[in-house]
């Protein structure tokens, strides 16, 4: 491995200052952008991410820099995916500037993490990033489904969208992100992040969310487009009985009883106290579903987005 940066090589609170007025950058509302400013977290979110010397990590909105210096650090390589073109721009300078014997170790991808179907060099094993907080979910979802590679996800989220994550069946919270989280990963809250390691400080508190990929998937017949289909409807009404949420989605609510049913699941179930599982023997009950001939489906295409 290289030698190991100097002390000083992170980005402390006058540096990011420097580096946004130098760029002309005011951080943006509508994307979300929150500037961590403080060196001890980001090496903290690397420790809590159990990133190894032998990672490929991606990391998506790098922003000025300052989790990617920590990432580069211990990872053996770091891909950033940033959509905002100044900051894209002049992330590689930074990277070369404040640790130049890592730089080769770095790639930037310019574009909308949404967009993204394929990454330079080998195949990531890991995702660490902190994550806009209005877009959280769909880009988590898109990576974990478009790279099967990735084996350990932590992402900073909005502490709500952190307890939503994580939640099991039966929590208040529980609903489409926690089921398809669970659908890629055990998902586990792993901290908390105070305010003031932001610029500009958030009005809402910060989570840390910790997802290990299935070993195995879930065993179905049913691909994640059909699971997520019954997920959606379940959610859609959450307030009704399954019998009465899935009628839509099944051509009536006796036709979604009989799906129910057929899957060991009580009609007068409601979608938050259900698991993973269950909502994928629900999606292999379908009404008119073709039974395919593999086991478990495929992967889906990558294009596919997921919404919360």
């Amino acid at each position: 491995m290289s030698t190991s940066p100097a002390p000083d090589a992170l980005l402390g609170p006058a540096d990011i200052r420097e580096l946004a007025a130098v760029l002309g950058v005011r951080p943006t509302k509508q994307r979300g952008q929150n500037f961590v400013i403080d060196a001890n977290t980001v090496r903290r979110i690397v420790r809590t991410a159990e990133v190894r010397p032998d990672d490929v990590v991606v990391e998506v909105g790098p922003g000025l820099g300052s989790l990617t210096l920590a990432l580069l650090e211990t990872a053996d390589r770091v891909t950033a995916v940033e959509i905002d073109d100044v900051l894209a721009g002049a992330l590689p300078a930074t990277i070369a500037a404040r640790m130049p014997e890592r730089a080769d170790r770095f790639a930037l991808v310019h574009s909308d993490a949404m967009q993204v179907t394929e990454l330079p060099g080998p195949a990531p094993t890991a995702l660490v990033a902190n994550l806009p907080y209005n877009v959280a979910v769909p880009v988590l979802l898109h990576m974990l489904e478009t790279f099967p590679s990735i084996e350990r996800t932590l992402v900073m989220v909005q502490s709500e969208v952190a307890d939503r994550l994580a939640a099991g069946p039966g929590s208040k919270v529980y609903g489409v992100p926690s089921v398809k989280a669970n659908w890629y990963a055990e998902v586990k809250r792993a901290g908390a992040i105070g305010r003031k390691v932001f610029w500009p400080a958030p009005n809402v508190d910060s989570g840390l969310v910790s997802l290990v990929r299935r070993t195995e998937p879930i065993d179905t017949t049913a691909s994640r487009r059909e699971v997520f289909a019954v997920v959606d409807a379940a959610f859609a009404q959450r307030r009704k009985t399954l019998r009465a949420a899935l009628a839509g989605w099944a051509g009536s609510p006796a036709r979604a009883e009989e799906a129910l049913v057929a899957a060991g699941v009580s009609p007068q179930a409601r979608g938050e106290a259900l698991t993973v599982e269950e909502f994928a023997r629900i999606a292999e009950a379908a009404p008119d579903r073709e039974t395919p001939h593999a086991s478990p489906a495929p992967l889906a295409s990558p294009k596919r987005k997921d919404s919360e």
